[in-house]
Protein backbone atom coordinates (compact mmCIF):
# COMPACT_ATOMS: atom_id res chain seq x y z
CA UNK A 1 0.00 0.00 0.00
CA UNK A 2 1.17 3.55 -1.03
CA UNK A 3 2.64 5.23 2.40
CA UNK A 4 3.37 8.90 3.19
CA UNK A 5 6.21 9.30 0.46
CA UNK A 6 4.03 7.86 -2.78
CA UNK A 7 1.32 9.99 -1.55
CA UNK A 8 3.33 13.32 -1.13
CA UNK A 9 4.81 12.44 -4.36
CA UNK A 10 1.14 12.12 -6.32
CA UNK A 11 0.36 15.42 -4.34
CA UNK A 12 3.07 17.28 -5.72
CA UNK A 13 2.39 16.25 -9.13
CA UNK A 14 -1.10 17.16 -9.19
CA UNK A 15 -0.69 20.56 -7.32
CA UNK A 16 1.05 22.89 -10.38
CA UNK A 17 -2.11 20.60 -13.09
CA UNK A 18 -4.93 21.45 -10.60
CA UNK A 19 -4.50 24.30 -8.66
CA UNK A 20 -6.91 26.50 -9.84
CA UNK A 21 -8.39 24.73 -12.58
CA UNK A 22 -12.14 23.67 -13.35
CA UNK A 23 -13.70 20.35 -13.66
CA UNK A 24 -15.09 20.70 -17.02
CA UNK A 25 -16.49 16.57 -17.51
CA UNK A 26 -16.42 13.57 -15.48
CA UNK A 27 -17.38 10.25 -16.26
CA UNK A 28 -17.84 7.43 -13.74
CA UNK A 29 -16.49 3.75 -15.36
CA UNK A 30 -16.97 1.97 -12.05
CA UNK A 31 -18.85 3.06 -9.07
CA UNK A 32 -16.90 0.61 -6.75
CA UNK A 33 -14.73 3.33 -6.91
CA UNK A 34 -17.21 5.69 -5.10
CA UNK A 35 -17.68 3.24 -2.01
CA UNK A 36 -16.67 6.29 0.22
CA UNK A 37 -18.58 8.85 -1.32
CA UNK A 38 -21.97 9.53 0.84
CA UNK A 39 -24.10 9.25 -2.12
CA UNK A 40 -25.00 8.15 -5.44
CA UNK A 41 -22.83 8.52 -8.80
CA UNK A 42 -24.72 10.99 -10.33
CA UNK A 43 -24.76 13.34 -6.93
CA UNK A 44 -20.33 13.04 -7.23
CA UNK A 45 -20.52 14.29 -10.61
CA UNK A 46 -23.26 16.85 -10.28
CA UNK A 47 -20.69 18.20 -7.31
CA UNK A 48 -17.79 18.05 -9.07
CA UNK A 49 -18.65 19.33 -12.77
CA UNK A 50 -17.81 22.93 -12.91
CA UNK A 51 -15.91 23.04 -9.73
CA UNK A 52 -12.80 24.79 -9.42
CA UNK A 53 -9.82 22.95 -7.39
CA UNK A 54 -7.50 24.35 -5.31
CA UNK A 55 -3.77 23.20 -3.94
CA UNK A 56 -4.07 19.62 -3.19
CA UNK A 57 -3.07 18.50 0.48
CA UNK A 58 -2.39 15.23 2.23
CA UNK A 59 -2.81 13.97 5.89
CA UNK A 60 -0.54 10.39 6.09
CA UNK A 61 -1.64 8.25 3.53
CA UNK A 62 -4.85 10.50 2.67
CA UNK A 63 -4.94 13.29 -0.48
CA UNK A 64 -7.72 15.34 -1.02
CA UNK A 65 -8.04 18.70 -3.30
CA UNK A 66 -10.47 21.03 -1.96
CA UNK A 67 -13.16 23.06 -3.87
CA UNK A 68 -13.13 26.72 -4.15
CA UNK A 69 -16.08 28.77 -2.45
CA UNK A 70 -17.41 25.52 -1.04
CA UNK A 71 -16.24 23.86 2.36
CA UNK A 72 -15.66 20.52 0.48
CA UNK A 73 -13.30 18.46 -0.94
CA UNK A 74 -12.45 15.66 -3.44
CA UNK A 75 -10.94 13.14 -1.54
CA UNK A 76 -8.45 10.23 -2.51
CA UNK A 77 -7.48 7.41 -1.27
CA UNK A 78 -5.11 4.74 -3.23
CA UNK A 79 -6.04 2.20 -1.31
CA UNK A 80 -3.37 -0.71 -2.37
CA UNK A 81 -2.97 -0.21 -6.30
CA UNK A 82 -4.74 3.43 -6.76
CA UNK A 83 -2.43 5.74 -8.92
CA UNK A 84 -3.92 9.29 -10.04
CA UNK A 85 -2.76 9.87 -13.41
CA UNK A 86 -2.17 13.43 -15.11
CA UNK A 87 -2.86 12.59 -19.07
CA UNK A 88 -3.12 14.48 -22.05
CA UNK A 89 -7.06 15.04 -23.64
CA UNK A 90 -8.19 12.15 -24.59
CA UNK A 91 -5.88 9.42 -23.10
CA UNK A 92 -6.80 5.96 -22.29
CA UNK A 93 -5.18 3.33 -19.16
CA UNK A 94 -6.55 -0.25 -18.37
CA UNK A 95 -8.42 -0.28 -15.52
CA UNK A 96 -9.24 3.53 -15.40
CA UNK A 97 -12.64 3.55 -12.80
CA UNK A 98 -12.98 7.53 -12.71
CA UNK A 99 -11.54 10.53 -15.55
CA UNK A 100 -12.40 13.83 -15.05
CA UNK A 101 -10.67 16.41 -17.70
CA UNK A 102 -9.95 20.09 -16.88
CA UNK A 103 -9.97 23.11 -18.72
CA UNK A 104 -6.21 23.40 -18.97
CA UNK A 105 -6.65 20.41 -21.37
CA UNK A 106 -5.08 17.96 -18.60
CA UNK A 107 -7.18 14.66 -17.91
CA UNK A 108 -6.82 12.96 -14.74
CA UNK A 109 -7.41 8.79 -14.91
CA UNK A 110 -8.20 7.29 -11.41
CA UNK A 111 -6.48 3.62 -11.91
CA UNK A 112 -6.90 0.79 -9.40
CA UNK A 113 -6.11 -2.61 -10.36
CA UNK A 114 -7.71 -4.33 -7.31
CA UNK A 115 -10.41 -2.06 -6.61
CA UNK A 116 -9.27 -0.84 -2.76
CA UNK A 117 -9.11 2.30 -3.35
CA UNK A 118 -12.00 5.20 -3.61
CA UNK A 119 -12.93 9.15 -4.34
CA UNK A 120 -15.50 10.63 -2.63
CA UNK A 121 -16.55 14.41 -2.41
CA UNK A 122 -16.18 15.17 1.46
CA UNK A 123 -17.05 17.80 3.84
CA UNK A 124 -14.71 19.91 5.24
CA UNK A 125 -14.14 20.48 9.37
CA UNK A 126 -11.84 22.46 11.17
CA UNK A 127 -8.48 20.67 12.05
CA UNK A 128 -7.00 23.88 13.76
CA UNK A 129 -4.20 26.45 13.08
CA UNK A 130 -6.44 27.44 10.38
CA UNK A 131 -6.50 24.35 8.48
CA UNK A 132 -9.44 21.97 7.23
CA UNK A 133 -9.62 18.42 6.63
CA UNK A 134 -12.12 16.26 5.06
CA UNK A 135 -14.27 13.81 7.87
CA UNK A 136 -13.11 11.11 6.24
CA UNK A 137 -9.72 12.27 7.57
CA UNK A 138 -10.31 13.76 10.67
CA UNK A 139 -9.52 10.80 12.88
CA UNK A 140 -6.46 10.40 11.20
CA UNK A 141 -3.05 11.88 13.62
CA UNK A 142 -0.86 14.38 12.24
CA UNK A 143 2.09 12.85 9.88
CA UNK A 144 5.79 13.40 11.14
CA UNK A 145 6.51 15.19 8.83
CA UNK A 146 3.59 17.56 9.16
CA UNK A 147 5.07 21.53 10.65
CA UNK A 148 1.73 20.92 13.48
CA UNK A 149 3.10 17.36 14.90
CA UNK A 150 3.55 17.66 18.33
CA UNK A 151 6.18 15.13 19.45
CA UNK A 152 5.24 15.68 23.02
CA UNK A 153 1.94 14.94 22.31
CA UNK A 154 3.39 11.68 20.77
CA UNK A 155 5.74 11.19 23.11
CA UNK A 156 2.77 10.86 25.88
CA UNK A 157 0.28 9.11 24.17
CA UNK A 158 3.21 6.15 23.34
CA UNK A 159 4.21 5.60 26.91
CA UNK A 160 0.67 5.00 27.47
CA UNK A 161 0.49 2.04 24.93
CA UNK A 162 1.17 -1.63 26.31
CA UNK A 163 2.34 -2.25 22.81
CA UNK A 164 4.98 -3.28 20.51
CA UNK A 165 6.46 -0.47 19.03
CA UNK A 166 5.84 -1.03 15.56
CA UNK A 167 2.03 -1.90 16.30
CA UNK A 168 2.05 1.93 17.51
CA UNK A 169 4.00 3.37 14.44
CA UNK A 170 1.32 1.62 12.06
CA UNK A 171 -1.63 2.78 14.36
CA UNK A 172 -3.14 6.02 12.24
CA UNK A 173 -4.75 7.50 15.15
CA UNK A 174 -1.32 8.01 16.71
CA UNK A 175 1.08 8.67 14.13
CA UNK A 176 -0.39 8.56 10.25
CA UNK A 177 1.51 8.36 7.36
CA UNK A 178 3.90 4.45 8.12
CA UNK A 179 3.31 1.87 6.92
CA UNK A 180 5.22 -1.86 6.49
CA UNK A 181 7.75 -0.71 4.69
CA UNK A 182 8.88 2.59 6.50
CA UNK A 183 8.45 0.85 10.00
CA UNK A 184 10.71 -2.00 9.05
CA UNK A 185 13.14 0.78 7.87
CA UNK A 186 13.25 3.69 10.73
CA UNK A 187 13.64 0.51 13.41
CA UNK A 188 16.29 -1.13 11.66
CA UNK A 189 17.86 2.38 11.77
CA UNK A 190 17.27 3.30 15.11
CA UNK A 191 18.42 -0.53 16.04
CA UNK A 192 14.55 -1.47 17.89
CA UNK A 193 12.99 -5.02 17.53
CA UNK A 194 9.83 -4.26 16.06
CA UNK A 195 8.30 -5.68 19.35
CA UNK A 196 10.09 -3.83 21.85
CA UNK A 197 7.35 -2.50 24.53
CA UNK A 198 6.33 0.94 24.31
CA UNK A 199 6.77 1.54 27.62
CA UNK A 200 10.16 0.52 28.16
CA UNK A 201 11.43 3.43 25.38
CA UNK A 202 13.21 7.04 26.96
CA UNK A 203 12.68 10.03 25.70
CA UNK A 204 15.60 10.26 24.06
CA UNK A 205 15.11 6.94 22.09
CA UNK A 206 11.43 8.02 21.16
CA UNK A 207 13.26 10.66 19.86
CA UNK A 208 15.37 9.23 18.25
CA UNK A 209 13.21 6.76 16.44
CA UNK A 210 11.08 9.87 15.05
CA UNK A 211 14.32 11.14 13.29
CA UNK A 212 15.03 8.12 11.64
CA UNK A 213 11.11 7.98 10.62
CA UNK A 214 11.67 11.63 9.40
CA UNK A 215 14.84 10.74 7.41
CA UNK A 216 13.88 7.70 5.92
CA UNK A 217 10.80 9.69 4.67
CA UNK A 218 12.36 12.54 3.35
CA UNK A 219 14.97 10.08 1.45
CA UNK A 220 11.91 8.29 0.25
CA UNK A 221 10.68 11.42 -1.26
CA UNK A 222 13.64 12.31 -3.06
CA UNK A 223 13.47 9.12 -4.56
CA UNK A 224 10.24 8.98 -5.73
CA UNK A 225 9.03 6.41 -3.66
CA UNK A 226 8.92 2.80 -3.18
CA UNK A 227 7.90 0.88 -5.98
CA UNK A 228 7.75 -2.95 -6.39
CA UNK A 229 5.65 -3.47 -8.92
CA UNK A 230 3.39 -1.76 -11.59
CA UNK A 231 0.52 -0.85 -8.84
CA UNK A 232 2.49 2.28 -7.48
CA UNK A 233 3.06 5.09 -10.29
CA UNK A 234 3.48 9.12 -10.02
CA UNK A 235 1.22 11.37 -11.81
CA UNK A 236 3.51 10.86 -15.18
CA UNK A 237 3.27 6.67 -14.75
CA UNK A 238 6.68 5.87 -13.71
CA UNK A 239 8.28 3.80 -11.11
CA UNK A 240 10.00 5.55 -7.56
CA UNK A 241 13.44 3.92 -6.92
CA UNK A 242 13.51 3.85 -3.15
CA UNK A 243 13.68 -0.05 -3.17
CA UNK A 244 17.55 -0.15 -4.13
CA UNK A 245 17.84 1.96 -0.77
CA UNK A 246 15.73 -0.18 1.42
CA UNK A 247 18.20 -2.08 4.13
CA UNK A 248 15.65 -4.68 6.04
CA UNK A 249 12.55 -4.40 4.36
CA UNK A 250 12.51 -7.19 1.56
CA UNK A 251 15.80 -7.93 2.61
CA UNK A 252 15.39 -11.22 4.33
CA UNK A 253 18.39 -13.59 2.97
CA UNK A 254 20.65 -10.85 2.66
CA UNK A 255 23.57 -9.62 4.81
CA UNK A 256 22.49 -6.61 7.40
CA UNK A 257 24.65 -3.74 5.82
CA UNK A 258 25.36 -2.70 9.61
CA UNK A 259 27.11 -5.89 11.13
CA UNK A 260 26.94 -8.72 8.18
CA UNK A 261 24.53 -10.88 9.89
CA UNK A 262 21.32 -11.80 7.49
CA UNK A 263 18.29 -9.82 7.60
CA UNK A 264 15.59 -12.43 8.79
CA UNK A 265 11.57 -11.75 7.80
CA UNK A 266 8.98 -13.14 10.73
CA UNK A 267 5.25 -13.43 10.45
CA UNK A 268 3.59 -9.85 11.75
CA UNK A 269 0.22 -9.07 11.85
CA UNK A 270 -0.73 -10.77 8.34
CA UNK A 271 2.29 -9.20 6.84
CA UNK A 272 6.17 -9.41 7.53
CA UNK A 273 8.44 -7.88 9.43
CA UNK A 274 12.11 -7.33 8.35
CA UNK A 275 15.04 -6.98 10.91
CA UNK A 276 18.55 -8.30 11.94
CA UNK A 277 18.19 -10.04 15.09
CA UNK A 278 21.74 -9.33 16.54
CA UNK A 279 21.19 -5.18 15.38
CA UNK A 280 17.83 -4.99 17.03
CA UNK A 281 17.57 -6.88 20.17
CA UNK A 282 14.67 -7.41 22.28
CA UNK A 283 15.45 -5.10 25.31
CA UNK A 284 16.26 -6.61 28.60
CA UNK A 285 15.92 -3.33 30.30
CA UNK A 286 14.93 -0.22 29.77
CA UNK A 287 16.01 1.90 26.53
Amino acid sequence: MPELPEVEVVRAGLEPAVTGAVVESVEILDERSLRRHAGPAEDYVDRLTGARLETPRRRGKFLWIPVADASEALVVHLGMSGQVLLRAPGSEDLRTRIRFDLDSGDRINFVDQRIFGSMAIDELVDAGFGETVPTQVSHIARDPLDPHFDETLFRTRLARKNTGIKRALLDQGLISGIGNIYADESLWRAKLHYETPTVTLSRPKVTQLLGEVRAVMLQALDEGGTSFDEQYKNVNGTSGYFERSLQAYGQQGKPCPRCGRLIVREQFMNRGSHFCPFCQRMPKTAL
